[in-house]
């Protein structure tokens, strides 16, 4: 990475509601957690330290709203301030949660770093797509996709005044293999909006560094910049099980360093931000290990080589077919 690095923890387990048993996710112990693998220095990175939630609230499901909707808001703007001193010098923030609601607090926060146009690659098993009226949970993590684009009547969707955070048609979702199973996160209407869905089937035929390209070349020309949300459940769970929502299958850590390392290292790119991993199912932190050499690969000193293969459009044309 040529450029400085600014870490922000966001240890955050307010967007995501707790286990079926009342017991809560430890979501919140993932920033030090991965701090304790070495990771600021591994990096070369300033740490800017933890943005502290408030505490979780809607243990029983508001009707027709969002879990905690009000401290989600007011978080997604604490997160927001913190990363828009970042971005306002210069640097690249990595931004470690935390449960997936803090998308909205990143976004927020390089757009009033100064980017009006805020283009988003979301890489994750799950569209994320879903309404405070359709999402089976309640919990913003499973709509935060959605609310990132305006969806929704709810002040999540409008943390930017009446504009959202990001235009649809300057999303790009990666990986995401939710269809068949749980079709309550929104797929289908995802598949109908004008975000570009490159799902796992997708990825895995064309290559991981095509998917990148594919990416780039989208989002690149328009947009001021762009922000990049890792959900570690796009991993296969065999490689990393630390997560609360494993689906079968996922990318494997080579390709996703294959992905994120050409994104990150554009010029364009503001951040990335990791989310749902969870320490306290991790008591070995072999899942720690392996995020944080992720990291280091993607954001440390020696780029690796991602060649793009020809026919990716093709590809993914046969894919969706």
């Amino acid at each position: 990475m040529d450029r400085p690095i600014a870490i922000v923890g966001a240890p955050s387990s307010i967007g995501i509601r707790p286990y079926d048993d009342g017991t809560a996710r430890r979501l919140d112990l993932a920033p030090n957690t991965l701090r304790q693998q070495g990771l600021v220095n591994r990096i070369g990175a300033r740490d800017l330290g933890d943005v502290v939630p408030p505490p979780y609230r809607d243990f029983v499901r508001p009707p027709h709203r969002p879990r905690n909707e009000d401290g989600v808001a007011a978080y997604s703007r604490e997160i927001a301030g913190r990363v828009a001193d970042a971005t306002a010098a210069h640097a690249f923030t990595l931004l470690l949660g935390g449960d997936c609601s803090v998308v909205l607090g990143g976004l927020l926060g390089v757009r009033r770093g100064g980017c009006s146009r805020v283009g988003l690659v979301y890489v994750d098993a799950h569209a994320d797509f879903a309404t405070p009226e359709s999402s089976r949970t309640g919990s913003a993590a499973s709509m935060c996709l959605a609310l990132a684009v305006g969806r929704g009547d709810t002040v999540l969707a409008r943390l930017d005044g009446e504009a959202p955070l990001v235009r649809g048609e300057d999303v790009v979702v990666i990986g995401r293999r939710d269809d068949w199973d749980e079709p309550w996160y929104g797929g289908d209407v995802l598949r109908a909006s004008p975000v570009l869905d490159l799902a796992h089937a997708a990825v895995r035929a064309g290559g991981a560094g095509a998917a990148a390209s594919a990416t780039i070349d989208r989002l690149a020309p328009k947009v001021d910049g762009f922000w990049i949300h890792v959900d570690a459940d796009v991993l296969d769970p065999t490689v990393l099980p630390a997560v609360d929502s494993p689906e079968p299958g996922g990318l494997t850590l080579a390709e996703l360093g294959d992905l994120l390392a050409p994104l990150a290292r554009h010029p364009a790119a503001l951040g990335l931000e990791l989310t749902i991993y969870d320490p306290a199912l991790d008591p070995d932190r072999s899942s720690a290990a392996r995020l944080a050499g992720l990291l280091e690969r993607v954001l440390g000193e020696s780029p690796p080589s991602t060649a793009r293969p020809p026919g990716f459009w093709e590809v993914l044309a046969r894919s969706h077919g």
